[in-house]
């Protein structure tokens, strides 16, 4: 397949007449930012029996290559046709822009690439055949928001030969789109395998679809086969790597860093297969896990286990940072852990990186976390340390969609560039929702839902 090119496409959608871009630039903590704020018209309401006709340069519905291969005219396509979809079509009309036989292609081959990649993928800027290295982008938790994704894409320059992208997870849940985001990103993953790197977040799980929202608004959007498109998408989550490194300099993951997990196997007695595993989970002996130890980890599970031989991939996606030295379990999500600066340092040292950008926690979860700044400018820089930068970064402007308070957290997103040849001054890019959001029912009971991922149901975890 052929590279795009670093000229830009054309956007997802041309601007309404009365839209507005405004761009400002300012440095903080050391660190270039670059807020923007985008504003779009509304789409006219349509009585529910009389859709509207989508625009001529629209090829709906999508249909899959006849040699399966896909070029970027076939991707933006999909990002205009979802666009206007979403803002003139209810949800029940979905299969009529992306027919479940296509879903089914694109799925069988992104979920046969993603399984076959390491649980710590590695991320290597330098191009062979053009002899220069690519920038690269590192984004994090996204929720469904599709259509201040299609406005990160544009704003950071989409995927190219000299621009490589690494999502850092949380695709699904809260948002209204999760199905159109998760797909978008699988169709550039497929499309450029080797410059979109996606990796699993703690909400691609069974446990978290089911309670907030993605498993019925699968449902709803593909009616009688709903059930076959959800599964489909939870062996496609399993299938996703847990973790980087980019340019062997940064490591990113959606939670963070993990234990070590120490295997004692019994001495096997004659004629029997099995072995006992003997763990210890004294906190006094918790220590930081290696990446060795994260590459055997097994990730093909549908919810990542807090107990038991396996507990590394909970760790990376479910942990988060703390100003308090040391490692403990982390009691507030009742899965993961908390690590201090100490451990930050310890990991950076170690392997001799520089950063750790992480994402997880949005505007909710840290208006709770003494101690932490608050997620109003889409990141923060959690741990400075002497060998480098411990950061979240979180990419979900005005986050949740549904807010059960009469206060909005209106925080912004953003997203990280790592330039050549060092990659080690992140450059933070933040940017507002997209205005207004299209009219659109909640998945989920967002008004008993309201603190981010807490007290979680570890028991329906065990038979789910």
């Amino acid at each position: 397949m052929t590279l795009p090119t670093d000229s830009e496409p054309p956007p997802p959608s041309p601007p309404p007449p009365d839209s507005a871009t405004d761009t400002a630039t300012a440095t903080a903590n050391g660190a270039t930012t670059t807020t923007t704020t985008t504003t779009s018209s509304s789409s006219s309401e349509n009585p529910p029996d009389s859709l509207p006709t989508p625009p001529q340069e629209l090829q709906l519905p999508i249909s899959w290559p006849q040699d399966g291969t896909l070029s970027v005219e076939w991707i933006h396509n999909l990002m205009q046709c979802f666009d206007w979809s979403s803002r003139n079509f209810p949800p029940s009309e979905f299969p009529s822009v992306l027919p479940v036989q296509v879903f089914d292609s694109l799925i069988l081959v992104a979920s046969k690439m993603l399984h076959k990649e390491p649980n710590c993928v590695t991320v290597d800027p330098f191009r062979p055949n053009s002899g220069t290295t690519a920038s690269v982008v590192v984004v994090g938790d996204v929720h469904g928001q599709l259509h201040d994704l299609l406005f990160l894409l544009k704003d950071a320059g989409y995927p190219s030969d000299d621009r490589i992208f690494v999502f850092n997870g949380d695709y699904v849940d809260r948002g209204a789109w999760g199905l159109e985001t998760f797909v978008l990103l699988l169709a550039w993953k497929v499309f450029m395998p080797h410059n979109v790197y996606l990796l699993r977040g703690n909400h691609e799980s069974k446990y978290c679809t089911s309670v907030y929202g993605y498993e019925k608004e699968v449902m709803a959007k593909y009616g009688d086969k709903g059930k076959h498109v959800y599964r489909k998408c939870l062996g496609c989550f399993e299938g996703l790597p847990l973790a980087s490194i980019v340019a062997g300099c940064v490591f990113t993951a959606h939670g963070g860093l993990f234990r070590s997990v120490t295997v004692t196997p019994s001495k096997r007695l004659k004629g029997k297969k099995n072995r006992k595993i003997l763990l210890n989970h004294d906190n006094k002996t918790l220590t930081l896990g290696s990446l060795e130890e994260l590459s055997k980890a097994r990730r093909s599970v549908l919810d990542p286990p807090w107990e038991g031989p396996n507990l590394i991939p909970g760790d990376v996606l479910w942990s988060d940072p703390s100003k308090n030295p040391g490692l403990a379990p982390n009691k507030e999500r009742g899965i993961g852990l908390l690590w201090g600066p100490d451990c930050t340092e310890e990991f950076l040292k170690k392997y001799q990186l520089k950063l750790v950008i992480r994402s997880h926690e949005g505007p909710d979860a840290r208006e709770k976390r003494d101690g932490l700044d608050r997620m109003s400018e889409g990141y923060t820089i959690d741990h400075v340390v002497d060998s480098g930068k411990l950061i979240t970064l979180f990419s979900a402007p005005d986050y949740p969609q549904f807010q059960a308070t009469e206060e909005r957290y209106n925080n912004k997103g953003a997203y990280v560039v790592l330039e050549p040849p060092n990659f080690d001054n992140a450059i933070f890019h933040g940017f507002t929702a997209v205005t207004p959001r299209p009219k659109v029912n909640a998945y989920y009971n967002f008004e008993e839902v309201i603190d981010s991922d807490e007290e979680l149901d570890l028991e329906s975890m065990v038979t789910s």
